[in-house]
């Protein structure tokens, strides 16, 4: 099922992330601007420099040629100075003996320093930008003088051309930030659309099975991110779903269960009551019985509840698990007789002894559930053989009966409570149906693994794999090995 998009959530993330989107390209494009201003400026300087450098070597020339002329520093020499410099804005010339006295000075008064008491410059010009200065030699190659120049900015002597290139220059890099933010701002917008969309489609998934709808799914895939987030959640959808049912299916079956035991001791009691039945020993009797059976149910079903969260009693002890496995046949081997089949112990360890850490009474419930579960679906003259086993570091105790075997496809499900085949439900086991619950609840506390091999009408066997030592084990695992083809379920 496809979801429904949800565009709330999406028009917000997509405002955020174009707005994140353009937050950088304005940051980018301001330092980028910034850089570019102050490098492009410092070319310029150098250049308005340059530029000043040869204008004051020119003038410093000529000025050495008139002072050669007229025999010294005359006003007429002096005057020359605005032939050379005219009416530039934002240049300052200052013309100064050989001693350093300032002969000429057209510098603005706000721009003036202080003067030494013999009239020459005792700092440089305030707020000047380029400074150079040349000096002036007669015809015998005496320094005779200097001239100083200076600007207020870099556009002084500066080319109508040259200020357009920076003009345009520092258009462009505005523009080009302009263009910039504005294709980062789509490209957020766009990219978070294609992000948010199957983010929407898992918000509107789960929205639907927050309704009820529990076969509703993202169906997203991929290898990236998102496509593991929308695997991961359907794979989670399908868990719950499958809970949720296995929850529903428990409470139904744990009503019939105890349904049929209060209602035969409704209906005798009753019987009793109408005088149909007489108030004798048997009936009452059969009463009795009933209500054991309830209580047994009920009890196993809190203990079965303990070890699922818990809080069972879980003591792992060094124990020979050879001993122990032996013992138990040994204590249920004339039961067996009695019910016309063989039990038999087979110890395979090398040295006739297996020390494991398990808790003894879990293990003895355990393989006690699936012995006597093998009792019951066994039919007369059939046997059954319990086994011990090293492999590696495990300890292997297999249970391997002749009985009526359980379907392929009713092997994962065997150990889900109060199941049954149809076939096992045509035989009046007298099991509570949680007895492999249990049993694999008391593996799980031991970190170990339970796995079932059967075939129809050849029998069943339940090999139980546990940690000799659990301190080095920490996962709870779940095997099911299935071969050939079973018609009925060995669940208690």
């Amino acid at each position: 099922m496809r979801p429904e998009p949800d565009t709330k959530p999406a028009r917000s993330f997509n405002a955020r992330m174009a707005f994140f989107f353009a937050l950088t390209a304005v940051m980018t494009a301001a330092i980028l601007s910034g850089v570019l201003a102050y490098v492009w400026e410092g070319e310029f300087r150098g250049y308005t420099q340059q530029n000043m450098q040869r204008l004051a070597q020119s003038t410093a020339d000529a000025l050495g040629t008139h002072y050669e002329q007229e025999g010294g520093w005359t006003s007429d020499v002096l005057s020359y100075v605005g032939t050379y410099v005219g009416d530039m804005s934002g240049v300052g010339v200052q013309v100064l003996n050989a001693d350093g006295a300032i002969l000429l000075d057209d510098t603005p008064a706000s721009s003036k320093k202080a003067y030494k008491s013999d009239g020459s410059t005792s700092q440089e010009i305030t707020g000047a930008t380029a400074v150079v200065s040349a000096d002036v030699h007669d015809a015998s190659g005496t320094k005779v003088g200097s001239v100083r120049m200076w600007t207020f900015g870099s556009s002084a002597l500066l080319t109508e051309a040259d200020k357009n290139f920076r003009t345009n220059s520092y258009n462009a890099i505005v523009w080009a930030a302009l263009i910039a933010i504005a294709l980062a701002s789509l490209i957020g917008y766009f990219a978070s659309r294609q992000l948010v969309r199957p983010i929407n489609r898992i918000t509107s998934t789960a929205a639907q099975i927050r309704n009820g709808d529990l076969t509703a799914r993202s169906n997203l895939s991929g290898d990236d991110e998102i496509g593991r987030l929308g695997e991961t959640f359907d794979e989670m959808a399908t868990s719950l779903e499958s809970d949720i049912k296995h929850e529903r299916r428990l409470t139904g079956d744990v009503a019939h269960e105890l349904r049929t035991p209060l209602m035969a001791i409704q209906a005798t009691v009753e019987a009793m009551q109408d005088g149909v039945l007489p108030a004798d020993v048997e009936h009452l009797q059969t009463v009795d019985d009933e209500v054991r059976r309830l209580s047994r149910l009920v009890d196993a079903m809190l203990h079965l509840s303990r070890i699922e969260n818990g809080k069972a009693h879980f003591n792992p002890e060094r124990t020979d698990v050879v001993y122990l496995i032996r013992s138990l046949v040994d204590m249920q081997e004339r039961l067996f007789a009695d019910k016309g089949l063989r039990l038999r112990f087979d110890d395979k360890t090398a040295h006739h002894e297996l020390y494991a850490d398990v808790d003894p009474d879990g293990i003895r419930e355990a393989v006690t559930n699936l012995m006597s579960n093998a009792m019951r679906y066994t039919p007369e003259g059939g046997w059954v053989l319990v086994s011990v086993a090293q492999d590696r570091g495990d300890v292997m105790i297999s249970v391997r009966d002749t009985g009526i075997g359980i379907a392929k496809e009713d092997i994962p499900k065997t150990f889900s409570r109060f199941w049954r085949s149809d076939a096992s439900r045509e035989r009046v086991s007298g099991g509570l149906g949680v007895g492999l619950a249990i049993t694999k609840g008391v593996i799980d506390q031991h970190n170990g693994t339970i796995s079932v091999e059967s075939e129809l009408g050849r029998g069943t066997t339940f090999t139980l794999r546990i940690p000799c030592n659990q301190k080095r084990h920490g996962r709870h695992q779940e095997h099911v090995a299935e071969t050939a083809d079973g018609d009925a379920s060995n669940s208690e």
